[in-house]
């Protein structure tokens, strides 16, 4: 065979494989956002009515909203253990251990009786499996996102590595589809009585179908690639993180804080707000938050090749001042609607579809950059998760208390977006400026004395 044969099959053979790990890591991400996403949908229509009984629904509410914290506040625990072993035992293990503690979880939510059947034992069967969930999903992210950022060649890693990320839009597609489906189908009665459940226990196929995927790639050729260098290993990599990185963990959590608040405003808290101040039916709720997670879709990839070309801080930090100043104008135009469904679901989509695509897509890629090989996993993992807890976990809890204390009225919670997303976009100039920094270091000439 000739060099030019070898070179070209050698290409077909990358090619192939990081197709495989692209289609795996997307497909077993959906499913495990989808398991996650589920839970925060039936949150608030749900759970508060069956798990959570009170005489006033805007506690009920909260309870059922504090579980879905629960959720965030173990996915650091699950970034720190899978952390740790992804960065010495290797991506590909960890992602399918995994997804099927997330699919265990998730089927077993749907099995779940009601508080009336079993009284307290109810909520707490419910926090314990929602725990595993976040335990689950805080390992699951990072490894997806590392096996493509490290597959994929240098110049194309924007584009690769916000392919993962879709399958968080594809999830939430995925959940809201199916339980506005089961809405359409059921009467409310039925949806309430048992319909729900169906949904939690789809999960089941669906992890069997990602887990074979999964099993069936190689590992990332450069976590390979440094498990065979010289260098020594660096311990614990929780602690090696935090030792050589201090300044870069806490600016990549600031800039992770619009991601997890937007999210959670528009595609957990916005199915509240709509359904219970503005009185929009269920279906319609549910089926906005649905075009506009498609959209996103379709402009996460978008922003990731953008990023390529002009740098991830430019596209990550321009996203986030603009989803930031978008609360303003959407909740407005859902306010005015004067019931026109067009209209609030272009308050949705616009924001929700194409700015905050911008900070997701680009996202997986500008945290994995400031991380070596040896510590990414837990870096990455630690960051994401930690940042969730309060950007996202709390979001909820934070826009019905401001919504209350505002009497309805959403401008408390437009400005809190707005400071988060200003905040946010600092964080990214200064691990911009870092990186500038790093890089004329690097390339500087060396001085050579005697």
């Amino acid at each position: 065979m000739t060099k030019q044969a070898t070179a070209a099959q050698s290409a077909q053979d990358a090619a192939r494989k990081l197709r495989q790990v692209v289609t795996s890591s997307t497909i077993g991400a959906m499913v495990e956002w989808y398991d996650f996403f589920l839970y925060g949908v039936v949150a608030g229509l749900v759970f508060n009515k069956l798990y959570f009984p009170s005489a006033d629904p805007v506690v009920g509410t909260l309870l059922a909203y504090a579980t879905f914290a629960a959720g965030f506040v173990a996915r650091p625990l699950g970034g720190v253990i899978f952390g740790h072993f992804g960065d010495t035992l290797g991506r590909k293990r960890m992602l399918v251990l995994t997804l099927m503690i997330m699919g265990v979880a998730t089927t077993a939510i749907g099995l779940i009786p009601t508080y009336q059947q079993i009284g307290v034992w109810a909520p707490i069967l419910l926090l314990v499996c929602r725990v595993a969930q976040g335990i689950g999903l805080g390992g699951e992210w990072g490894g997806a996102v590392l096996m493509t950022f490290e597959s994929a060649p240098s110049h194309r890693r924007g584009f690769f590595a916000s392919l993962p990320q879709t399958g968080m839009s594809l999830g939430l597609v995925l959940a809201s589809g199916v339980i506005a489906i089961l809405s359409l189908l059921l009467s409310d009665k039925d949806f309430l009585a048992w319909g729900w459940r169906i949904a939690f226990m789809l999960s089941a196929v669906m992890v069997l179908i990602g887990s074979y995927m999964r099993s069936h790639v190689e590992e990332s050729p450069e976590f390979a690639a440094a498990q065979h260098d010289h260098e020594e290993a660096p311990g614990l990599p929780f602690l090696a993180m935090l030792r050589r990185y201090p300044a870069v963990v806490l600016a990549c959590m600031g800039a992770r804080f619009i991601d997890g608040v937007f999210f959670n405003v528009f595609g957990v808290f916005s199915l509240a707000y709509l359904t219970q101040t503005l009185k929009l039916s269920r279906d319609q709720a549910l089926l906005g938050v649905l075009i506009g997670a498609g959209v996103m879709t379709f402009f996460i990839p978008l922003w990731g090749a953008v990023s390529d070309r002009v740098g991830r801080p430019i596209v990550y930090g321009t996203g986030a001042l603009l989803a930031g100043l978008s609360a303003f104008p959407a909740f407005w135009l859902m306010q005015h609607s004067g019931g026109n469904v067009l209209l609030v679901w272009a308050a949705i989509i616009i924001p929700f579809g194409i700015f905050h695509a911008a900070v997701f897509g680009t996202m997986s890629s500008m945290f994995s950059e400031v991380f070596d090989p040896r510590v990414r996993y837990t870096g990455i993992s630690f960051v994401y998760q930690f940042a969730g807890v309060f950007a996202g976990g709390l979001t909820p809890i934070i826009a019905t208390w401001l919504n209350a204390k505002a009497d309805g009225e959403p401008w408390y919670l437009c400005a809190y977006v707005l400071g988060v997303g200003i905040m946010s976009a600092a964080c990214t100039m200064w691990i911009a400026f870092r990186s500038a920094h790093a890089n004329r270091v690097s390339l500087a000439p060396s001085k050579v004395h005697g």
